[in-house]
């Protein structure tokens, strides 16, 4: 399997969810603005968004993937069909008593995620509404991992790439023909989630019985494989998804600024995940099985061949695209966002927050790449241990930025926490002797930096002054940033090919 191909399908497909998902976002930004709604909206959706990165695409993921590929390259076909019922009996169970305490204890919830919103009733009765309709989404969207998992271990990686898009359509479709039927409006945003996660499973279904492994539920089993997966999952919670525990957190400390502060966090976000979708997740998502199946071989050479070869694809596409969002900060938010209730001070704002988080993208996406390197290998305790240290690293900085940069201060705290996550998972690997640099690197660096030098003057003299994008009318900015876009991605390719950097170079071979 050609992995360079695979991961342009990955992210061919993640690209269509993603620009479904900036239509989306321009939507809300139309209609609902950066309000109270909006504020109680982000907050409902980010606890089972929350909990969907913790336990489906996070832990459930790396413990899941790894132990179903070692059953499908040493173990019976039979076998392996009981390990995923079993695993779906168990999960279905499982998810659908959370959900149910979770719709219950609603208002509990939002008290201790957003405590802030206790001093207003109505935006504290508005979110504890919202969170009773999105919860289930936890329940569909983990049985969606589930599917995932089985189709990716099988080489079918483009079917759950774009199943993401089904959510945004759902989101698209609700906020223009529910909101205006919703009272009030921002109730069609929870129903969009709901009716997402259940569009989202659905597609799925014919694709597992096209591969004869529809799961079949069952709780009585003597196979000890899905309680590994289990066992797996608990600190698997913290390795994988400690960006996502401190983006809870900052919830909480975001609760307490001024009306406006999580929303400006979640646009600033949604910008910022676009290059982690596109690359890190999609390198985690066909790294693991590949860096699984050496593992199993005890193919020590290939498993830090194939490392590094995710190591420098993220480096060389995460730096342009972190210099880019910082330049271009103020162009992208306006270009998206600066529409209906979206203010002026909400574009300044959102800016300042984009800046902040793309200090730290390239530690976010490194992570994506690095913790496979560990959950391959089913090693949970080390990546823990630097995810505790990293989360409470996290929290110091928070203290520390949120005085003198409020909400911006919180952006930063999380990708300076990433960095210090990635950069302790590597130094882990290496002196596990796990992982070692192919020679080059030196060379690899310092080709890149002349080409970010490059694309960042074509960037900077382009873009011009922040406050011409203010007045400019959306067709002038939206032609305009992509002229920009288009003429800094050609300066910067140009650059590595005159710098002797091929596509061919980067072409490797994964587990069949």
């Amino acid at each position: 399997m050609n992995l360079l191909k695979a991961l342009a399908t990955v992210s061919s497909m993640t690209l269509v969810s993603r620009i479904l998902g900036f239509v989306r976002d321009m939507l809300v930004a139309r209609v609902f603005g950066a309000s109270i709604a909006t504020d109680a909206f982000f907050v409902a959706f980010r606890i089972p968004n929350l909990l969907r990165r913790l336990f489906a695409e996070g832990a459930f993921s790396q413990a899941f993937v790894p132990i179903l590929g070692e059953y499908k390259n040493r173990r019976t076909e039979e076998e392996t069909r009981r390990l995923i019922d079993h695993i779906t009996g168990l999960m279905g169970v499982g998810l659908f008593i959370i959900t149910l305490i979770g719709i219950i204890a609603a208002p509990v919830i939002i008290y201790v995620s957003a405590p802030g919103f206790s001093s207003n009733p109505q935006k504290f009765e508005l979110t504890v509404e919202l969170l009773r309709i999105t919860f289930p989404y936890i329940l569909f969207i983990s049985l969606v991992s589930l599917a995932g998992g089985i189709l990716n271990t099988h080489g079918k990686f483009s079917v759950p790439a774009l199943t993401p898009a089904l959510l945004n359509l759902s989101f698209i479709g609700c906020i223009l023909w529910l909101a205006p039927l919703m009272n009030p409006p921002v109730l069609a945003l929870a129903w969009a989630v709901f009716i997402g996660g259940v569009l989202q499973l659905a597609f799925q279904v014919p694709f597992l019985m096209r591969i004869k492994l529809m799961p079949r539920p069952r709780l009585r089993s003597k196979d000890s494989g899905a309680w590994r997966v289990i066992k797996q999952m608990g600190p698997a919670v913290f390795g994988v998804s400690i960006g996502q525990i401190s983006l809870l957190i900052n919830t909480i400390f975001a609760s307490f600024l001024v009306t406006g502060s999580v929303s400006w966090l979640y646009y600033a976000d949604r910008l910022m995940e676009f290059p982690a979708g596109l690359l890190g997740a999609a390198l985690g998502t066909i790294l693991l099985p590949s860096l699984s199946r050496h593992y199993a071989d005890n193919s020590t050479e290939e498993y830090s061949r194939l490392l590094d070869w995710g190591l420098r694809l993220t480096v060389l596409l995460t730096l342009p695209a972190a210099l880019a969002l910082a330049l271009l900060a103020t162009p992208l938010v306006a270009t998206l966002f600066f529409h209906g209730e979206f203010s002026i001070h909400d574009v300044w704002m959102t800016r300042n927050a984009l800046i902040a988080y793309s200090l730290g993208l390239l530690g976010l996406i490194l992570v994506k790449v690095l913790a496979p390197g560990f959950y391959a290998r089913q090693n949970i305790k080390t990546p823990v241990k630097i995810a505790l240290i990293t989360l409470v690293a996290t929290q110091l900085m928070n203290l520390a930025f949120i005085v003198p940069l409020r909400h911006a201060g919180l952006a930063l705290a999380i990708g300076l926490g990433a960095c210090l996550n990635a950069g302790m998972l590597y130094y882990k690997l290496r002196s596990h002797k796990i992982y070692q640099p192919q020679p080059g690197w030196a060379i690899f660096m310092a080709k890149i930096l002349i080409a970010l030098a490059g694309m960042g003057s074509v960037l900077w003299i382009a873009s011009g002054s922040d406050a011409s994008w203010l007045t400019d009318s959306t067709s002038q900015r939206v032609l305009r940033l992509t002229e920009i876009v288009a003429m800094g991605a050609t300066a910067y390719f140009i650059m590595l090919w005159l710098l002797g950097f091929r596509l061919k170079n980067f072409s490797q071979r994964g587990a069949p």
